[in-house]
């Protein structure tokens, strides 16, 4: 008899265990890899980087060539260990979807992230917009890669081409700021969409956290316009950077814990891509840490 409960004894014990270990896991999936990777992508540059001059004057610490990849299906990748503008990011992607490049749009929702750069008509030249929806072809013609790539996607999926880029040439002097996420490829397979966005210029601190978010966005936006489920997000960055003035704020960041990541609802499916509005968006238990300001370096 004495055996017996010792046998049960050991077995509750083995389970507490297995369960402890089995809801540490849960909670380390809900706070999402992504928070703690990009949490050790800053602590990277502050070990690694190297003093380098900037456009802006402004100094960085920068580093050459990092990538991260997050599983959509583990949650929303909004950055918990500071508040976010879901406001900013939003409605700049369906600024960008629109083909617009002056930032009316943007200042009528409260969104003010691209004023540094605007003219005083709030033009921005051949910035995003132009770039994704029409792009300049022979004959006087112009390329909607946003269509073409959907279209592309439905009825090719396994096709090697699709890919958006911004980066055009031709017209960089057209443009208030060349593009720092210059270039968008999607993969589909298993039936999920993936997306992989390609950096130049990385302004880890205050850019990465709404790229990130932005592009996790079109990837859901795109794969419900396709019928299809989300995979992975990768990004790819060249000069991965933080400012010098913004030191103060990454050693701030660093010092907090991730929290669970939220879910985003959409709760519509619109005929098409360019038809999504703010109000169809939803984003669950988003219970971030408090915002840190800092400076744009224009």
């Amino acid at each position: 008899m004495y055996g017996n409960e010792n046998i049960v004894k050991n077995l509750n014990s083995l389970y507490n265990e297995m369960y402890s270990f089995l809801a540490a896991g849960e909670e380390s999936i809900l706070r999402g890899e992504a928070m703690r990777a990009y949490l050790d992508l800053l602590s990277d540059i502050l070990e690694q980087g190297v003093r380098k001059d900037d456009r802006t004057g402004t100094g960085t610490i920068s580093v050459f060539g990092r990538q991260m990849r997050i599983n959509l299906a583990e949650g929303f990748p909004l950055l918990t260990t500071k508040k976010l503008h879901i406001k900013s990011i939003v409605h700049e992607l369906l600024w960008f979807l629109s083909g617009s490049t002056n930032v009316n749009y943007l200042r009528e929702n409260g969104v003010t992230i691209w004023d540094e750069w605007a003219d005083e008509e709030g033009n921005l030249g051949r910035v995003y917009g132009a770039q994704w929806r029409t792009w300049p072809a022979p004959g006087g013609q112009t390329i909607d890669q946003i269509t073409k790539v959907i279209e592309q996607i439905r009825h090719n999926p396994d096709s090697r081409r699709h890919l958006v880029s911004a980066w055009n040439v031709a017209e960089i002097d057209q443009m208030a700021l060349p593009p720092c996420h210059y270039a968008f490829q999607f993969y589909v397979a298993d039936g999920k969409l993936s997306c992989m966005f390609q950096m130049r210029s990385v302004d880890t601190f205050l850019g990465l956290p709404f790229n990130l978010a932005s592009y996790a966005l079109l990837t859901h936006m795109v794969a419900q316009q396709c019928d299809l489920e989300v995979g992975d997000l990768v990004w790819t960055g060249g000069d991965v950077h933080i400012y010098l003035n913004h030191l103060e704020q990454v050693k701030l960041q660093l010092t907090r814990e991730p929290r669970p990541l939220p879910k985003l609802n959409i709760l519509r499916k619109p005929e098409s891509i360019f038809d999504y509005r703010f109000e169809d968006f939803e984003f669950i238990d988003y219970h971030p840490h408090p915002g840190i300001k800092a400076p744009i370096a224009v």
